[in-house]
């Protein structure tokens, strides 16, 4: 199930996107405005609006600390900010003077790349703020752009229906016709999958279109290869053009925009919501990191904020249900991070990234460890993750007794307790 929880209304035009940070929300309109909101309570930061475009604002991110923040715009320019009192750091002016469409951070911060109008696309060094090398589409605009996990590769879709993916010398890998009347966005899970062929190395990613389409791609990277786009599947439950689309954290949530919401599971491909509370069309979605917050922005000049159901994929508490297939010391960083939130430590999810604390270093982690190496001084705080480590090590050492297979469900798979057996019913007649 999916909640409304909240609605912003601050915009006085069609919102074109949202983004999310670990601690708080922003928003962009053609109003110009970039709007930054907390996630405690939903109220508008001191030093927000932010006002240094020109013309209609079209796209926003944050760096993956939150503590930057871009903003691009009509006027050609991308603006990078302080997420953190609002400063302006940075104008950095597209080489053509063409309307700026997308921007992206790469994973480590250490480039931004902006995509225009002209279908330039221009890789920024973040730690000089300076050009560091550009590139250009055959045809149309840019206006999508997602980074791979790694950071060395990106995808960019342009207005012709093209993605291009290219590597981080701006050399293009490859490029495929996806969208006939154009791509309007795309995103890359960031959980590696199994294409049927290979184990490691391959990404899911979403395409969405003025085809009132849905694409999924295997995303596959290679050292000696490059990169390549598989086409998986279309989904086309929508009946309009698909203007957004993004995934959870966990990878196993896609939420689509057009007329109204969907929300899907990528395991089956089955819808789990249908949202139509915006009035006119949804220009923009995004997940919060590691929590259950989905943000819909829409030309109707507003943006719902959801909270979805505690049972769905992409739960913060899913992490420990999934540990009865994969245990803790299995976890990637990400399934960390998800535990920590759920266990009301978000805080402490950048620290621990930082870190490169997966599951398997979590179950090490120490009084020691957190003092000397983590420089967690709290001693309350200490002792509260002390205690829910220890508890998941008892959950992992229960988790991998061998458990005989006549003592489980057939359907659910977990362990029965008072089973019946009911004469005459086999599975292929329960519906």
């Amino acid at each position: 199930m999916a909640t409304l929880i909240h609605t912003l209304t601050d915009h006085s035009d069609d919102v074109n996107c949202c983004a999310f940070s670990s601690s708080c929300l922003a928003t962009c309109s053609l109003d110009k405005t970039i709007r930054i909101y907390s996630l405690n309570d939903f109220t508008e930061l001191p030093y927000s609006p932010l006002k240094g475009h020109t013309y209609a604002v079209h796209c926003c991110c944050f760096s993956p600390s939150g503590h930057t923040l871009a903003s691009c715009s009509t006027d050609g320019a991308t603006i990078v900010w302080d997420a953190r009192d609002g400063r302006m750091l940075a104008v950095l002016e597209q080489p053509t003077g063409s309307p700026v469409r997308v921007c992206r951070f790469s994973p480590e911060s250490t480039y931004l790349v902006s995509g225009a109008a002209d279908g330039s696309v221009v890789l920024w060094n973040m730690h000089s703020m300076k050009f560091y090398r550009s590139g250009n589409v055959k045809d149309g605009s840019l206006v999508a752009c997602a980074f791979s996990p790694a950071g060395n590769v990106f995808v960019t879709g342009s207005s012709c229906g093209d993605l291009t993916m290219w590597d981080d010398k701006m050399r293009c890998l490859c490029n495929e016709k996806a969208h006939d009347l154009g791509v309007t966005c795309c995103d890359i899970s960031s959980h590696p999958v199994s294409d049927g062929e290979r184990t490691s190395g391959c990404f899911q990613m979403a395409s969405c279109g003025q085809d009132n389409k849905i694409k999924v791609w295997f995303i596959l990277f290679a050292d000696f290869l490059g990169g390549e786009l598989r086409y998986k599947c279309t989904l086309s439950g929508h009946s309009a053009p698909v203007l957004a689309c993004a995934f959870s954290y966990d990878g196993q949530v896609l939420v689509s925009g057009s007329v109204d919401i969907s929300t899907l599971t990528m395991n089956t491909g089955n819808i789990l919501h249908t949202l139509s509370q915006h009035t006119r069309y949804v220009t923009t979605c995004a997940f919060a990191p590691h929590s259950l917050l989905l943000a819909t922005g829409s030309m109707d000049k507003t943006v719902h904020i959801w909270q979805l159901d505690n049972k769905q994929p992409c739960a913060g508490n899913s992490i420990e249900n999934d540990s009865k297939i994969r245990t803790a010391e299995n976890w990637s960083e990400d399934d960390v991070s998800a535990w920590l939130c759920a266990q009301g430590f978000a805080e402490l999810v950048g620290l621990f990234k930082a870190n490169n604390i997966d599951g398997k270093e979590l179950l090490n982690l120490t009084r020691e460890s957190l003092i000397n190496e983590l420089k967690i001084e709290s001693l309350g705080l200490r002792s509260k993750i002390l205690q829910k480590i220890e508890e998941l090590r008892m959950k992992t050492v229960s988790v991998s007794v061998a458990v005989p297979d006549e003592f489980l469900c057939p359907i659910t798979r977990e362990l029965m307790k008072d089973p019946v057996i009911a004469a005459g019913m086999t599975l292929s007649n329960v519906e």
